[in-house]
Protein backbone atom coordinates (compact mmCIF):
# COMPACT_ATOMS: atom_id res chain seq x y z
CA UNK A 1 0.00 0.00 0.00
CA UNK A 2 1.47 3.25 -0.95
CA UNK A 3 1.70 5.92 2.12
CA UNK A 4 1.43 9.26 2.50
CA UNK A 5 1.20 11.43 5.68
CA UNK A 6 -1.02 14.51 5.96
CA UNK A 7 0.03 16.84 8.61
CA UNK A 8 -2.57 19.61 8.50
CA UNK A 9 -4.56 21.60 11.29
CA UNK A 10 -7.49 22.93 9.38
CA UNK A 11 -9.67 19.74 9.69
CA UNK A 12 -11.83 21.09 6.30
CA UNK A 13 -8.28 21.50 4.49
CA UNK A 14 -7.15 17.62 5.39
CA UNK A 15 -10.29 16.13 5.03
CA UNK A 16 -10.37 17.43 1.26
CA UNK A 17 -6.37 16.38 0.64
CA UNK A 18 -7.20 13.00 2.43
CA UNK A 19 -10.13 12.26 0.28
CA UNK A 20 -8.64 13.39 -2.82
CA UNK A 21 -5.46 10.88 -2.26
CA UNK A 22 -7.45 8.07 -1.18
CA UNK A 23 -9.35 8.68 -4.64
CA UNK A 24 -5.97 8.44 -6.59
CA UNK A 25 -5.26 5.39 -4.33
CA UNK A 26 -3.17 6.06 -1.15
CA UNK A 27 -3.23 5.33 2.31
CA UNK A 28 -3.43 7.76 4.36
CA UNK A 29 -2.13 8.96 7.67
CA UNK A 30 -3.51 12.06 9.25
CA UNK A 31 -1.51 14.06 11.73
CA UNK A 32 -3.23 17.93 12.97
CA UNK A 33 0.32 18.46 14.91
CA UNK A 34 3.65 18.37 14.27
CA UNK A 35 4.10 16.30 17.43
CA UNK A 36 1.93 13.98 16.42
CA UNK A 37 3.21 14.11 12.69
CA UNK A 38 6.72 12.50 14.06
CA UNK A 39 5.20 10.31 15.98
CA UNK A 40 3.01 8.87 13.33
CA UNK A 41 6.10 8.27 11.37
CA UNK A 42 8.21 6.19 13.84
CA UNK A 43 4.75 4.10 13.96
CA UNK A 44 4.58 3.94 9.82
CA UNK A 45 8.38 3.26 8.91
CA UNK A 46 6.46 2.41 5.10
CA UNK A 47 5.51 6.24 4.30
CA UNK A 48 7.08 7.31 1.14
CA UNK A 49 5.37 10.91 1.05
CA UNK A 50 4.62 13.27 3.33
CA UNK A 51 2.50 16.53 2.88
CA UNK A 52 3.49 19.26 5.37
CA UNK A 53 1.33 22.57 6.10
CA UNK A 54 3.50 25.36 7.01
CA UNK A 55 1.39 27.41 9.39
CA UNK A 56 0.31 24.98 12.31
CA UNK A 57 0.26 25.35 16.25
CA UNK A 58 3.31 24.88 18.09
CA UNK A 59 5.94 23.30 16.06
CA UNK A 60 5.88 24.67 12.36
CA UNK A 61 6.16 22.68 8.95
CA UNK A 62 9.39 24.31 8.88
CA UNK A 63 10.59 22.09 11.95
CA UNK A 64 9.02 19.09 10.72
CA UNK A 65 10.81 19.10 7.99
CA UNK A 66 14.05 19.68 9.34
CA UNK A 67 13.17 16.82 11.95
CA UNK A 68 12.12 14.60 8.96
CA UNK A 69 15.12 14.78 7.00
CA UNK A 70 17.02 13.92 10.58
CA UNK A 71 15.42 10.54 10.53
CA UNK A 72 15.36 9.93 7.46
CA UNK A 73 16.35 11.27 3.61
CA UNK A 74 14.51 9.09 1.98
CA UNK A 75 10.89 10.49 2.48
CA UNK A 76 8.88 12.63 0.03
CA UNK A 77 8.32 15.85 1.55
CA UNK A 78 5.90 18.55 -0.19
CA UNK A 79 4.83 21.56 1.81
CA UNK A 80 1.36 22.87 1.81
CA UNK A 81 1.28 26.74 2.57
CA UNK A 82 -1.15 29.24 1.82
CA UNK A 83 1.85 31.67 1.96
CA UNK A 84 2.56 33.26 -1.91
CA UNK A 85 6.05 34.85 -0.51
CA UNK A 86 9.00 33.87 -2.46
CA UNK A 87 10.98 33.56 0.81
CA UNK A 88 8.39 30.93 2.18
CA UNK A 89 8.98 28.92 -0.82
CA UNK A 90 12.78 29.33 -1.06
CA UNK A 91 12.69 28.38 3.39
CA UNK A 92 10.63 25.03 2.74
CA UNK A 93 12.85 23.88 -0.17
CA UNK A 94 16.21 24.94 2.11
CA UNK A 95 14.86 22.69 4.74
CA UNK A 96 14.85 19.63 2.22
CA UNK A 97 11.44 20.26 1.29
CA UNK A 98 11.48 18.41 -2.47
CA UNK A 99 8.25 20.74 -3.63
CA UNK A 100 5.71 22.92 -2.20
CA UNK A 101 2.13 23.16 -3.05
CA UNK A 102 0.76 26.89 -2.62
CA UNK A 103 -2.82 26.84 -1.24
CA UNK A 104 -5.57 26.88 -3.08
CA UNK A 105 -5.06 23.82 -4.91
CA UNK A 106 -6.78 21.71 -7.30
CA UNK A 107 -6.98 17.63 -6.55
CA UNK A 108 -5.30 17.32 -9.55
CA UNK A 109 -2.31 19.72 -9.27
CA UNK A 110 -1.80 17.74 -5.45
CA UNK A 111 -2.20 13.85 -6.57
CA UNK A 112 0.41 15.18 -9.90
CA UNK A 113 2.80 16.22 -7.38
CA UNK A 114 2.30 13.03 -5.15
CA UNK A 115 2.48 10.77 -7.86
CA UNK A 116 5.95 12.76 -9.01
CA UNK A 117 7.63 12.41 -5.73
CA UNK A 118 6.41 8.82 -4.85
CA UNK A 119 7.52 7.66 -8.42
CA UNK A 120 11.57 9.13 -6.97
CA UNK A 121 11.52 7.86 -3.45
CA UNK A 122 10.48 4.18 -4.85
CA UNK A 123 12.80 3.87 -6.72
CA UNK A 124 11.92 2.85 -10.40
CA UNK A 125 14.71 4.17 -12.28
CA UNK A 126 13.79 1.78 -15.18
CA UNK A 127 15.55 -1.21 -17.01
CA UNK A 128 18.78 0.43 -18.36
CA UNK A 129 20.59 1.63 -15.67
CA UNK A 130 23.95 0.14 -14.35
CA UNK A 131 24.00 -0.61 -10.71
CA UNK A 132 27.32 2.13 -9.67
CA UNK A 133 28.03 5.38 -11.50
CA UNK A 134 31.45 6.15 -10.80
CA UNK A 135 32.95 9.64 -11.33
CA UNK A 136 36.08 10.38 -8.68
CA UNK A 137 35.72 11.27 -6.32
CA UNK A 138 31.91 9.97 -6.08
CA UNK A 139 30.25 6.62 -6.59
CA UNK A 140 26.56 6.84 -6.92
CA UNK A 141 24.44 3.62 -6.27
CA UNK A 142 21.36 3.52 -8.26
CA UNK A 143 20.15 0.40 -6.84
CA UNK A 144 19.52 1.47 -2.96
CA UNK A 145 20.09 5.13 -4.04
CA UNK A 146 23.12 6.08 -2.11
CA UNK A 147 26.04 8.69 -2.78
CA UNK A 148 29.01 8.40 -1.33
CA UNK A 149 32.16 10.86 -2.05
CA UNK A 150 35.69 9.96 -0.89
CA UNK A 151 34.17 7.14 0.44
CA UNK A 152 31.71 8.83 3.02
CA UNK A 153 28.27 8.71 3.01
CA UNK A 154 26.40 11.96 1.35
CA UNK A 155 22.78 12.40 2.35
CA UNK A 156 20.33 13.18 -0.45
CA UNK A 157 16.59 14.28 -0.32
CA UNK A 158 14.49 12.36 -3.20
CA UNK A 159 14.93 15.44 -5.56
CA UNK A 160 18.89 15.92 -4.99
CA UNK A 161 19.25 12.19 -6.01
CA UNK A 162 17.62 12.29 -8.72
CA UNK A 163 19.33 15.67 -9.77
CA UNK A 164 22.41 14.37 -9.31
CA UNK A 165 21.90 10.98 -11.35
CA UNK A 166 20.99 13.21 -14.12
CA UNK A 167 23.97 15.38 -13.91
CA UNK A 168 26.56 12.21 -13.48
CA UNK A 169 24.54 10.47 -16.70
CA UNK A 170 25.04 13.38 -18.53
CA UNK A 171 28.83 14.23 -17.73
CA UNK A 172 29.94 17.63 -19.34
CA UNK A 173 26.60 18.15 -21.23
CA UNK A 174 24.66 21.54 -20.27
CA UNK A 175 21.58 20.43 -19.32
CA UNK A 176 18.64 23.56 -19.07
CA UNK A 177 16.17 24.49 -15.94
CA UNK A 178 13.36 23.25 -18.02
CA UNK A 179 15.05 19.82 -18.71
CA UNK A 180 16.23 19.07 -15.22
CA UNK A 181 12.44 20.20 -14.45
CA UNK A 182 11.01 17.70 -16.56
CA UNK A 183 13.30 14.80 -15.51
CA UNK A 184 13.60 15.52 -11.80
CA UNK A 185 10.03 16.98 -11.08
CA UNK A 186 8.01 15.38 -13.89
CA UNK A 187 6.69 17.16 -17.28
CA UNK A 188 3.05 17.50 -15.78
CA UNK A 189 4.76 19.40 -13.27
CA UNK A 190 2.95 22.97 -12.53
CA UNK A 191 5.68 24.59 -10.30
CA UNK A 192 7.94 27.13 -11.14
CA UNK A 193 11.50 27.02 -12.38
CA UNK A 194 13.10 28.74 -9.07
CA UNK A 195 12.49 24.90 -7.47
CA UNK A 196 15.53 24.11 -9.45
CA UNK A 197 17.99 26.62 -8.58
CA UNK A 198 16.91 26.24 -4.92
CA UNK A 199 17.38 22.28 -5.42
CA UNK A 200 21.14 23.05 -6.94
CA UNK A 201 21.72 25.55 -3.85
CA UNK A 202 21.13 22.51 -1.13
CA UNK A 203 22.89 20.10 -3.47
CA UNK A 204 25.94 22.23 -3.91
CA UNK A 205 26.07 22.62 -0.18
CA UNK A 206 26.16 18.95 0.79
CA UNK A 207 28.85 17.82 -2.48
CA UNK A 208 30.96 20.88 -3.14
CA UNK A 209 33.98 21.31 -1.23
CA UNK A 210 33.44 25.35 -1.45
CA UNK A 211 29.60 25.72 -2.46
CA UNK A 212 30.73 29.33 -3.72
CA UNK A 213 33.03 28.14 -6.63
CA UNK A 214 31.37 24.63 -7.03
CA UNK A 215 33.36 22.68 -9.38
CA UNK A 216 31.14 19.88 -9.86
CA UNK A 217 27.99 21.08 -10.76
CA UNK A 218 28.47 24.49 -12.65
CA UNK A 219 26.30 27.17 -13.92
CA UNK A 220 25.50 27.57 -17.45
CA UNK A 221 24.82 31.27 -17.51
CA UNK A 222 21.64 31.93 -19.34
CA UNK A 223 20.51 28.31 -19.49
CA UNK A 224 21.23 25.87 -16.89
CA UNK A 225 23.72 23.78 -15.37
CA UNK A 226 25.90 21.36 -16.20
CA UNK A 227 28.01 18.42 -14.83
CA UNK A 228 31.91 19.40 -14.74
CA UNK A 229 34.08 21.72 -16.31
Amino acid sequence: MKKVLVLEDEENIRSFVVINLKRAGYQTIESGTGEDALAALKENPDVKVALLDIMLPGMDGFEVCRRIRAMDNKIGIIMLTARTQEMDKVTGLMTGADDYVTKPFSPAELTARVDALFRRTGGDEGGTSPDEISDPPFLLNTRNRTLEKDGRLVKLTPAEYSMLKLFMENPGKALSREEILDKVWGKDYFGELKIVDVNIRRLRIKIEDTPQKPKFVNTVWGYGYKWGS
